[in-house]
């Protein structure tokens, strides 16, 4: 299963201002997905993802794909659930009922998969392994659209909107569009990992927390006072980080005076 290492703020400021710590909730699995827009939680436990909220608690599960690698809930009516180490992706409903799949490996022409996500539009943003390229890939028609160069440097990670693919190196966080613009090449130092909402970025790097708001033009750091290996999710300028007993909930705006 993918491992994740970010930063756990106790007591930060971001720009010179203190980030507000608004909630904390008591939290007890392997893995925190997320929350989405109707306030559901999506976690994983013993390789199962679940969602709770009002309407109710759901699970998927499927042993026999092995170790779930990402999971994207951007579109909650078809999450896109990636498995890396039998190059597949499964699309689930909003209750977590297994809509269809695609197994890459037997498609007509193979694509060796490193990364799956969605795209919108019967399209997902696919990294190939072999070409190190992003792709472009309709499921229905199954056609295929090479959207950037063969990228040299070991990609760390990758995360998306139905518009923009972001690629995280240890170096940069490049942004691609649908056309195959290379549109910013925004430098980092030893990126690790990688998330967006609605253009706006945060970067864990071995030592900071990076933070860039899709109106500015590079990162600023977020301070810390120690690291943690943790979960993190970046929503509707909130940031939820799981400690692996707890979901603290910042603001990232701060307070009006």
């Amino acid at each position: 299963m993918t491992r994740f290492v970010f930063i756990l703020l106790v007591s930060v400021s971001c720009f010179g201002q203190e980030l507000v710590i608004i909630d904390t909730t008591p939290l007890l699995v392997d893995t925190f997905i997320g929350i989405d827009d109707y306030k559901n939680t999506f976690t994983i436990t013993d390789n199962i993802i679940s969602k709770t909220g009002a309407k109710g608690d759901f699970e998927y599960s499927d042993i026999q794909l092995g170790d779930i690698t990402t999971i994207d809930a951007i579109n909650p009516l078809k999450i896109v659930v990636y498995y890396q180490d039998f190059n597949t992706v499964v699309f689930l409903d909003n209750r977590l009922s297994e809509i269809e799949r695609i197994d890459f490996n037997t498609l007509p022409i193979f694509i060796n998969t490193g990364a799956a996500r969605n795209a919108g539009n019967n399209r997902l943003w696919l990294l190939n392994t072999d070409t190190q390229q992003i792709e472009l890939y309709n499921y229905n028609t199954q056609n295929r659209i090479e959207i950037s160069q063969p990228i040299t440097a070991n990609i760390e990670a990758v995360t998306s909107n139905f518009n923009f693919l972001y690629v995280l190196t240890k170096q940069e966080v490049r942004q691609y569009n649908l056309y195959g613009s290379l549109l910013h090449v925004l430098p980092v130092l030893e990126g690790i990992s990688l998330t967006q909402d609605n253009g706006n970025l945060l970067v864990s790097t071995a030592s900071q927390l990076l933070y860039k708001t899709k109106e500015m033009d590079s990162f600023n750091p977020l301070s810390y006072q120690e690291i943690l290996k943790v979960n993190l999710q970046l929503r509707q300028d909130l940031l939820y980080i799981y400690n692996g007993e707890k979901i603290a909930t910042f603001s990232l705006n701060p307070p009006k005076k």
